[in-house]
């Protein structure tokens, strides 16, 4: 078991420890923020928690959760209250739905801080296939139903003639991650709508579209690997043929073992992301839960530590986060320090 993996599952059941000794009431308080999400932001808050509570000892390490964006997200906005998470951390935006159901739940007072920049990367082991991916090869390998019709492709040269005839093996998210949402967003949905007839069944008939650009195969090719990144990376290792996708981190940190896929000639990195180059670039952000500010020890000082982290010489660089431009950083700044509360007409 990894270190990181070891550590979800101590903050697991400390959470599940500290939340029975709340006596799971609606309301009162906690002396330690509780934070659930994304498994490409929890290193992150992880690190920010840790930071915080050294510099103020007064402060417990923030009790941080790689659940997944999509399974956090419905933690976050279950209610308010001791026995609900105070920050969701996220691999892509809320979305409008996902607000609707917090304001459902009484979670209508939501902040909403950027904290950085991240890129759903493909990856392979040195001496790999070498594939330079297009969206559109992506689609092709990966939908369930490319252009509506089942997927028949079983090898790499089935989905284009130019690439070996080794079999279609990749190693991803879950359907609860934010890797993977953006997965189809930035990657899939492109690749599908680069036919004109995709494109315009898009306009004509949205859910049906949303289906048969986004929807991934479930036949062995693609390989659902939880939440636990280092995982994949585990498996790229043990099989030099194999692809894997998470995030742009990840890559970094295991530099010296895996290479980084091209993505219309381009390479994820740390510039290629900070510019948008790369195709598969994203923002990252946490979710403040702003009935909880007063109730929860350490919430507010928590976010202001993030905005302290987020520099480029901050300790999430050094931690191979991308920094965010720095009309971003100052934008968000301003937000994490006034806790502008997040308008959901803007969400999609």
């Amino acid at each position: 078991m990894t270190r990181k993996s070891i550590l979800a599952l101590t903050s697991v059941i400390a959470a599940s420890a500290m939340l029975a000794a709340c006596g799971g009431g609606a309301s009162g308080s906690r002396d330690q923020v509780r934070a659930v999400g994304s498994s490409t932001v929890y290193p992150f808050a992880k690190a920010v928690a840790d930071a915080l509570s050294k510099s103020n000892p007064a402060i417990k390490s923030a009790i941080v959760e790689a659940t997944g964006t999509g399974a956090g997200m419905k933690l976050f906005c279950a209610g308010v209250g001791a026995q609900h998470p105070d920050i969701e951390n996220a691999s892509r935006r809320m979305k409008k739905s996902e607000f609707e159901g917090c304001v459902k739940n009484g979670v209508d007072k939501i902040v909403e801080v950027q904290v950085g920049l991240d890129g759903v990367a493909f990856a392979e082991a040195k001496g790999g296939l070498g594939l330079k991916l297009t969206p559109e090869d992506v689609y092709k390998a990966l939908a369930a139903n490319p252009y509506g019709k089942p997927n028949t492709a079983k090898t790499w040269k089935d989905v284009n003639p130019a690439f070996p005839a080794e079999p279609i093996l990749v190693y991803g998210p879950p359907s609860t991650s934010g890797t993977r949402d953006a997965l189809k967003e930035l990657i899939l949905t492109k690749g599908c709508d680069a036919n004109a007839e995709m494109k315009a069944l898009k306009d004509s008939d949205k859910d049906k579209h949303d289906k048969v650009c986004g929807e991934v195969r479930g036949d062995g090719a693609y390989v659902d690997s939880g939440e636990n990144d280092n995982l994949i990376v585990q498996k790229l290792e043990a099989n030099a043929k194999a692809i894997g996708i998470f995030g742009f981190s990840y890559l970094e940190e295991n530099a010296d073992k895996l290479i980084g896929l091209t993505m219309n000639g381009i390479t994820p990195t740390y510039a290629t992301i900070s510019d948008f180059s790369y195709p598969g670039a994203r923002p990252l952000y946490i979710y403040v839960k702003a009935a909880h500010l007063d109730a929860i020890k350490g919430l507010r000082e928590y976010v202001a530590e993030w905005a302290k982290s987020w520099g480029k010489d901050g300790l999430l660089a050094k931690q191979g986060m991308v920094v965010a431009p720095e009309d971003v950083l100052s934008r968000n700044a301003k937000v994490a320090a006034e806790f502008t509360l997040l308008d959901g007409s803007e969400l999609k």
